[in-house]
């Protein structure tokens, strides 16, 4: 039997736990806090996969073993390891409080609306692209990937004041530390090893609605909605059969970030960030960038949006994004659809009204490594007549092109966060 022990928010090893036990697993700080049986070896947990070796050599011997860990094991931790590799019934897990419990514990905040990523071994943009776009998250740091660097990464979205990291460090330990700072004040400090947590909060919104479900929110009911859901100016506005497709292609979810340029009335822009990516719309009009952020307001999400004309707009945008969409066909197209398929990891969707433009947007996006389809979009409508009958309307025809990027095509690098 494997008996995992969670602790290190607080709460101490039973001494009857460790007794009898001829193998203890733990990090050094662990194995420091308890008195070891008498005989037993004790494992500095590192690698992993030395450690699970020695305790297979337990377990085929049917002696007893301890693991310890932080907080609940079972939360982010070693019980997906040991029950992958020895299977869930040799396990007795006995959690205890998990970090993110304690952090929000301290903060004073429930925690069931907060979205909880894990950025330790994994890629820091997730957790930055999910910090955007949800005003709850309690990230789980690791090395290269703690609070000044995740500050350092939110610190490129300047037009969205008021998150605040809520750093957690030792949770409880004597030297116990809980701090309120600001991004740039995170970026700027050495941490050292001891954190434990680190939540992002829009404070305006801290404090949620009451929630059925915990953790990441339902995917909304309906996309592609009607152009009456958005202001926008003269119809100028990304139909909804046009969008239905993009939305497809594009797959925005959380963790993604997504790039709609040349925004008009934002309407992507707000249907990409209401399936969970963080979103920037850019729009060179500047009524147009008071419409997208009412749109967004409206619908109750986050939109960064950048009042600039791309493709130069463009350079200053800090963070390569995973999918973008480009709507209109002016003159520049060609050399705005180069510009995003250089920085798009995953897919590029372009949206045209005039045939003459597609063949350039076209090579733009197989220049770029991209492997390219469309589509001319005509759809008509049902529409109402006099004497209680319908006829069809006819929608403007759009073409749709998207690229995805081949496989072996270099994804761009994140110089920002790496």
């Amino acid at each position: 039997m494997i008996t995992v022990v969670g602790t290190g928010t607080g709460a101490p090893v039973a001494e009857d736990v460790l007794a009898g036990a001829a193998l203890v697993v733990g990090g050094r700080r662990h194995l420091d806090a308890v008195r070891l049986p008498e005989g037993a070896e004790q494992v500095v947990l590192g690698p992993l996969a030395p450690a699970m070796d020695t305790i297979a050599g337990y377990v085929d011997k049917e002696l007893p073993v301890v693991v310890l860990a932080s907080g609940d094991p079972g939360f982010f931790g070693i019980v997906r390891v040991l029950a992958e590799r020895f299977g869930s019934r040799l396990l007795d897990v006995r959690p205890g409080v998990s970090s993110v419990a304690a952090a929000f514990a301290r903060a004073g905040l429930p925690w069931d609306d907060a979205v909880v990523v894990s950025a330790h071994g994994r890629e820091l943009r997730t957790a930055v692209n999910v910090c955007r776009a949800r005003p709850k998250v309690a990230v789980l740091t690791g090395p290269g990937a703690g609070p000044a660097e995740l500050g350092a990464a939110l610190l490129h979205e300047p037009r969205k004041p008021g998150r605040v990291l809520v750093v957690a460090s030792a949770l409880g330990c004597a030297d116990e530390r809980v701090e309120r700072v600001t991004p740039a004040e995170a970026a700027a400090r050495d941490w050292g090893t001891a954190v434990s947590v680190v939540l992002c909060l829009d404070e305006a919104r801290a404090l949620g609605p009451v929630r059925t479900v915990a953790g990441v929110p339902a995917r909304p009911a309906q996309w592609a909605l009607a152009e009456g859901g958005f202001a926008h100016r003269d119809s100028m506005i990304t139909k909804f059969e046009v969008r239905a497709l993009a939305l497809a292609r594009l797959g925005p979810g959380l963790g993604d970030l997504v790039w709609d340029v040349g925004a008009g009335s934002g309407s992507v822009a707000v249907e990409c960030a209401r399936l969970g990516a963080a979103v920037v719309a850019v729009e060179k009009a500047a009524d147009g960038v008071g419409r997208i952020r009412a749109n967004a307001h409206a619908h109750g999400v986050d939109v960064d949006v950048v009042h600039g004309s791309a493709p130069d707009v463009l350079a200053g945008l800090a963070d390569d994004p995973d999918a973008v969409f480009v709507g209109g066909g002016g003159r520049e197209l060609p050399a705005v659809v180069t510009a995003c398929a250089r920085r798009a990891r995953r897919t590029v969707v372009v949206a045209m009204a005039a045939l003459d433009r597609v063949p350039a947007a076209r090579e733009a996006l197989t220049a770029a490594g991209f492997t390219c389809e469309g589509v001319l979009l005509q759809s008509s409508r049902l529409a109402p007549l006099p004497g209680d009958v319908t006829r069809l309307a006819a929608t403007n025809p759009v073409f749709l092109l998207w690229g995805e990027r081949n496989v072996g095509t270099p994804v761009p690098s994140e110089g920002v966060l790496e």
